[in-house]
């Protein structure tokens, strides 16, 4: 007997310091976030308005989980809506795209079990993450010169352009024959019917887009189309 103890007083004496250690670790979580902007740009904040629609990744990155087993959720609402939220997940790692307008708050809830014992988080901490998305806005030019001179040679939204979720542009001559159409504000015409640049003269283009804050823009006006003009002289992008 005395045997059998001295052995069991041995074999804690070897591993009670490591049993001492265990008890003393616990879950640890440290959400990250990154986001894809409407133009494919990567960041890491989004708290500054960014234009929609902007994709954010996120991740709850925990360490020390152990034995313990882990429930997650993540949570996507409005200030001062935390309990009606428009968006309640429950994965590990979680991938939304925003498309309205406003500010979101991305927040992670994590409960961790082992046996009798529950750690939540965040306790009394754990800050959401922020996602600013900025109103739509949407503006053309009267005018542009495609003749290759690397100034105005594409017919396209103006800089500045925020927020469109859905987006067709349709140029026509001035007999209303159809002459070129994209779906896409980052892009363009470039003067050019059936491969050939277009003859100067005055145009017209229809614009059908919808913002993130659900404004319509009905755009028709017309494009005067100066391969004569030198981008630099001036500018072509006045209305």
């Amino acid at each position: 007997m005395n045997r059998i103890l001295n052995w069991i007083v041995f074999v804690f004496f070897l591993l009670g310091p490591f049993c001492l250690k265990a008890q003393n670790v616990y879950p640890n979580v440290t959400p990250t976030a990154r986001y894809v902007t409407s133009e494919g740009e990567e960041i890491e904040d989004a708290s500054e308005e960014q234009s929609a629609p902007i994709t954010g990744y996120f991740s709850a990155e925990v360490t020390d989980q152990g034995l313990y087993s882990a429930h997650y959720e993540w949570r996507i609402f409005k200030a001062g809506q935390e309990n009606a939220p428009l968006v309640d997940r429950f994965d590990r790692e979680m991938e939304y795209t925003f498309t309205q307008s406003g500010t979101f708050y991305v927040q992670l809830y994590v409960t961790f079990v082992q046996d009798t014992d529950t750690i939540r988080y965040p306790d009394g901490g754990g800050e959401p993450f922020v996602v600013s998305v900025s109103q739509s806005k949407l503006e053309f030019p009267n005018a542009f010169s495609p003749n290759g001179d690397g100034f105005n040679d594409v017919y396209k939204a103006k800089e500045g352009y925020r927020s469109i979720v859905k987006f067709k542009a349709t140029v026509f001559t001035r007999w209303g024959q159809k002459v070129y159409t994209w779906t896409n504000p980052a892009e363009g015409w470039d003067g050019k019917i059936n491969g050939r640049t277009a003859r100067d003269g005055v145009y017209y283009v229809v614009v059908q887009a919808e913002g993130a804050d659900g404004r319509k823009f009905n755009i028709r006006k017309d494009v005067n189309v100066l391969t004569g003009y030198s981008g630099e002289g001036g500018t072509t992008d006045a209305e």
